[in-house]
Formats: structure tokens, C-alpha cells, sequence
């Protein structure tokens, strides 16, 4: 496959064409089927509890840990390949790879078939965004690329948002095996598809010819080792910084994520019918505005300090806590829910902002291995952690509380809220040293 010469090289007054435009939207629908694929064991956690006997600690180990640690750590070589090779076709190889291990867990007949499974959807997972976010920086020049990484960005609510309605839907008019085989049938298409009718832009071609020259390089140049690579990136203290806040952030929301409608269900008294229509427009509305509005006001704040990359997500955090905790303690499924939208949009203020970050500071040929980086270290953090013990917890809670182990296990989470506030007030403090040292 050519590749396309998007602009040349440096063209400050470069605009996003409508080819870049029709990248962006696909591949924000790759995200969607990755979250899609990623979100729908949770979604379906009740019915598959009710066929498979599954417990909540089993439950938070399949969406957790076994799944983090395929995802992350592939994440990293994938990353390095595709910074010397087509990141298209990684993208569309590892597309088509996790959507097939989709398919499989609607087939799967027991606990063990059905990990083995999740592993391989981790495997498949492992190279989707990081390519993604390096060809979205060479669509789009700097100025609007933390606008068109929160566009991109809202593949995981729409993801969230279509999983609990469809795969809802589908439960409880079919089988919740149905859900998983469409699914999966649906990410193979789209594999073909990027495929066959996304072109690989030039590695490099709108990056200004002004930058730094830590961050500028020519497109020609070769990608640096790996091992070069990720000793930049961890000894970059705003770098390692960003990661290390974004890990205590999505300890808190993947636990939220891979639990909330289990706990909507078992302890709140929703339906799936219900779960379908009132959780599916909470998630979709509401963290795509948090998404969205954070990759907006981060173009705009950013551009008077890089201090904003770490005070938006810790103003998000500080005023999401105490509807969180609302969120727990209410005793009815709608009051639980209406509480639950503020978080749902500020828990997100992060991911826009860190991946712009990593995205402006390291070089064009560096920026899928730099995202791969981020991601590793965030979601060994977050996905792998996050689930993992709020699962283990519930389990615990079941001696002492056994109709409402979710709930104190959710209680739970709250420090980690003000952790997660405290390492991003620590990042701006980093970020203010880098700037007035002028690196």
C-alpha cells in the first residue's frame, strides 16, 4: 500500500482535509468495536453468572487482570512494529484478530473456555489504539489534534453506550452468546474495510518545522530503538508522571465500568430491558461530552501553560467524588443513575489531555511505541487492578454484607479519587519546571 502524502511537511496552515476526516470516523469506530468487544462481558456479567456459575472475583480476573496483561504488555511490540512498518495494516490485522475471539466467547461452555477467549481478545486489542492515535497525529496537524483525539477519543462511550443496549437487547430477547457472535462478526467487516480504504500518512508530514527539536523529525528518519524509546519515555519525569495519574484514574473507572451494571442489576433492581435503554444513554451521553468538552478546553488552556494537561483532569476528578459516593449510597436504581451522569463525564477529563500530551512530546516516529508506553503502564494500573479488586472485594463483603457486597466494595474506591487528584496537582507542579527550565 502507497503511502499518502497528507501535507507536506511542515505546512502551518494545514487543515484537516475530508479524507482525514473519513480516517478519523473509521477508525473512531474501530474504538467503538474495541470497547464494544472489551465492555460486553460486564455488561452481560448477570446472565452469564446465572449459565456459567461465575463468581465476582472470577469475573473481575477474566475483565482484568488475564485481560490487562495481554493487552498491555503485546501493546509494546506491537507498538515498535508499527512504528517501522503500516500502521494501517496492524491496525487492521489486530481488528479483525480480536473480533474473531469476540465470536468465540459466545461459544464458550465453562469458566476456563471462556478466559481462554478474553486472553485472545487482549491479544487482538493490543493493536488498535496505540497505531490509531499516531495516524490520527499525522491526519491532523498540531492546534487540532486534541480535538480530533477526543473525537476519536469517544469510541469507548459509544462503544459502552451500544454494548449495554445491544448486547442488553439481545440477552434478554435471545442469548447473551448471541451478542458476542455479532459482535464479532461485525469487527471482521470493519477490519476489511481499514484494510482496503485507509491509506498510511506520512509519519511526520504536518508537524511544524518550528518544534522543538526533541519532537521534530524528519519523516524520512528511522524510528529509534526500542529500548531508546522507552528509556526516553520513563525518564521523562512528565511523561511517567501523566501515566502514573491516569493508572490511579482508571484504577477507579474500570472498576466502575466492569461493575456498574451488575450492580445496577443485582443490588439497585434494574432489568436488562432497563440497563439497555437508561445505562446505555447515561454511559453514550454523557462520557462523550466529558470526552469531548476535555479535548476542547485542553486546545484552548494548553496553549497558555501544559500545566492544563494535569489541572483539567484533577478539577474533573475533585468535582465527580462526591456524586460517586452519591451514586453507591442511593437506594433506588433511578436516583443511583441520575447521580451517576456526573461522574460518567468528568471521570474522562484525563484521556484526551494525556494522550495530546504524549502525542506533541515525542517524535513522529516515536508516537505509536510512546503510546503503547502510556498505555502499558495506565491500564496494567487500571484495567488490570481496577476490576480485578473491586471483584475480589465484593467477594469478601459477601460474608458479612451478602445483599450488598457491591455496594461496600464501591465505598472502597473513594481514596483512590483523591489519590488520583493528588498525583495530577503533583504532574502540573512538574510540568510548570519543565516549562521555566525550557525544555
Amino acid at each position: 500500500m502507497a503511502t499518502s502524502n497528507v501535507a507536506a511537511p511542515g505546512a502551518s496552515g494545514a487543515r484537516p482535509g475530508p479524507e482525514a476526516w473519513f480516517v478519523l470516523a473509521l477508525l473512531c469506530f474501530v474504538y467503538v468495536l474495541n470497547f464494544l468487544d472489551r465492555q460486553l462481558l460486564s455488561i452481560l456479567a448477570k446472565p452469564i453468572q446465572d449459565e456459567l456459575g461465575v463468581t465476582d472475583g472470577q469475573l473481575g480476573l477474566i475483565s482484568g487482570l488475564y485481560f490487562a496483561v495481554f493487552y498491555c504488555v503485546l501493546a509494546i511490540p506491537v507498538g515498535w512494529l508499527a512504528d517501522r512498518t503500516n500502521r494501517v495494516k496492524v491496525l487492521a490485522f489486530s481488528c479483525g484478530l480480536w473480533s474473531a475471539a469476540t465470536a468465540a466467547c459466545g461459544i464458550a461452555a465453562n469458566y476456563p473456555q471462556l478466559a481462554a477467549a478474553r486472553m485472545a481478545v487482549g491479544v487482538g486489542e493490543a493493536g488498535g489504539v496505540p497505531p490509531s492515535y499516531a495516524i490520527i497525529s499525522d491526519y491532523f496537524p498540531s492546534g487540532t489534534r486534541g480535538t480530533a483525539l477526543s473525537l476519536f477519543n469517544l469510541g469507548p462511550p459509544i462503544g459502552q453506550a451500544l454494548g449495554v443496549a445491544f448486547g442488553a437487547s439481545i440477552a434478554a430477547a435471545y442469548s447473551w452468546r448471541d451478542a458476542f457472535l455479532w459482535v464479532g462478526l461485525i469487527g471482521v467487516v470493519t477490519a476489511v474495510i481499514v484494510w482496503f480504504f485507509v491509506r498510511e500518512p506520512k509519519k511526520g508530514g504536518l508537524d511544524l518545522p518550528e518544534a522543538a527539536p526533541a519532537v521534530a523529525a524528519s519523516p524520512a528518519e528511522p524510528a529509534p530503538s526500542f529500548w531508546a524509546t522507552c528509556r526516553m519515555y520513563f525518564a521523562n519525569p512528565v511523561l511517567r508522571g501523566m501515566a502514573l495519574a491516569c493508572g490511579a484514574t482508571q484504577f477507579v473507572t474500570y472498576a466502575l465500568l466492569n461493575f456498574a451494571t451488575l450492580f445496577l442489576m443485582r443490588e439497585k433492581g434494574m432489568t436488562l430491558q432497563e440497563v439497555a435503554l437508561w445505562y446505555a444513554l447515561v454511559v453514550g451521553i454523557c462520557v462523550s461530552l466529558g470526552m469531548f468538552a476535555s479535548g476542547r478546553l485542553i486546545d484552548r488552556w494548553a496553549r497558555r501553560t501544559k500545566a492544563a494537561y494535569a489541572w483539567l483532569p484533577a478539577i474533573g476528578l475533585a468535582l465527580a467524588a462526591p456524586f460517586f459516593a452519591g451514586f453507591v449510597w442511593a437506594p433506588r436504581w433511578e436516583w443511583a443513575l441520575l447521580l451517576l451522569t456526573i461522574p460518567m463525564a468528568l471521570n474522562y477529563f484525563y484521556l484526551s489531555p494525556a494522550v495530546t500530551l504524549v502525542q506533541e512530546e515525542v517524535k513522529p516516529n516515536q508516537r505509536v511505541l510512546a503510546g503503547a508506553l502510556l498505555l502499558l503502564v495506565m491500564n496494567l494500573i487500571g484495567l488490570g487492578l481496577g476490576p480485578t479488586y473491586l471483584g475480589a472485594a465484593s467477594d469478601w463483603f459477601r460474608a458479612t454484607h451478602p445483599e450488598n457486597s457491591l455496594q461496600m466494595a464501591f465505598y472502597t474506591l473513594l481514596p483512590f479519587y483523591g489519590l488520583a487528584i493528588l498525583m495530577f496537582l503533583g504532574l502540573a507542579r512538574k510540568i510548570r519546571r519543565h516549562e521555566e527550565a525550557g525544555a
